[in-house]
């Protein structure tokens, strides 16, 4: 006779994948109740926690015009965010950069990517992924669903001055609160 132990929720439910997580993020940024319950301030990104897959963080933010996150990571977590409104630019570096130990690093040509994100595009990236979003209307809100997993143990930010980065700042959890 064999004795099996329960197995906790948390253990028996996997990791959602990158997929997974885009998957999440288009679905809840075609709830259109839900993004016009996003209240949206002229000046400031506003944002709600939403309930993510499988253990993961989810967030809806509202932009500005003008107004984005400057260049950042979230270190060992991946993600997806979708637009839900109006539309956002992502700037995002192709390059394998170190997770620790640098302050400044000098970036090689071609590393730069531009991609324009309007209503219903979005894209998933893996851990370690450098980038900045941006609202670049003049005159119109955007809004975005947002998925990490695991939730953000910290984020990393950076300056740009042309091809050199620099490491500026990392942020954990209770820095958000």
């Amino acid at each position: 006779m064999s004795v099996s132990s329960p197995v906790s929720a948390s253990a028996a439910t996997a990791a959602p994948t990158q997929t997974e997580l885009l998957d999440f993020v288009r679905r809840t940024a075609a709830d259109a109740e839900l993004i016009a319950s996003l209240p949206l301030d002229p000046e400031g990104r506003t944002w709600v926690r939403l309930a993510g897959p499988a253990g993961s963080e989810a967030w809806l933010i509202g932009w500005p015009p003008g107004t984005g996150t400057g260049w950042h990571d979230h270190a060992e977590s991946v993600g997806a965010f979708v637009t839900a409104a109006g539309e956002l630019t992502e700037n995002a570096l192709a390059a394998h950069l170190p997770t620790d130990g640098w302050k400044t690093l000098e970036l090689t040509d071609g590393v730069d990517r531009k991609r324009r994100l309007p209503t219903g595009k979005g894209r998933a990236f893996g851990r370690h992924h450098v980038h900045e979003v941006l609202n670049e209307s003049p005159d119109r809100h955007a809004v975005s669903v947002h998925a990490y997993y695991p939730p953000l143990p910290r984020i990393r930010r950076y300056s740009r001055n042309g091809q050199i980065l620099r490491l500026e700042q990392v942020e954990r959890p209770e820095d958000w609160q």
